[in-house]
Parts: C-alpha cells; structure tokens; sequence
C-alpha cells in the first residue's frame, strides 16, 4: 500500500508575483526588425522577377505587386 502523495503549494505572495511575471516582459529589437526585413527582402525578390515572363512593360514590377497586395486584402 502506498503512501498519498502531497505536493507542496506556493504561498499566496509567490503565486501572484509567478502568475504576473511575464506581464512586464519587453521585445528585443530584434523581434520585430527580422520579419520585416524577411518580408521586405521578399516583397523585392517578388517585384525583381518582372523579367522572367510575360511582364507588362509600361508597370514595374513593385507596383504590379503592390496592385496585386491590395486587390488580395481589399
């Protein structure tokens, strides 16, 4: 027969403070520097490929894709 198992609680004070604790945390710069530069580095890579095929010549390729951004969200 075995023994009941007890498993020790935080006091009161060390709950609240445990349960807070992430409230305060702060972004590093880096958190919100890289994805933009991922998406902007593509957004770049997308409009560069004008060449590749039946591109049409009087619209560069950043405004087709920025035409084509807010067909897709709008």
């Amino acid at each position: 027969m075995s023994a009941p198992a007890q498993i020790p609680s935080l006091p009161a004070s060390r709950r609240r403070t445990a349960a807070h604790a992430g409230a305060g945390t702060r972004l590093h710069w880096w958190a919100l520097a890289l994805p933009a530069l991922a998406f902007g580095l593509l957004l770049l890579l997308l409009a560069g490929s004008g060449e590749a095929h039946a591109a049409a010549p009087d619209a560069s390729g950043l405004l087709q894709v920025s035409r084509q951004l807010l067909r897709a969200v709008g």
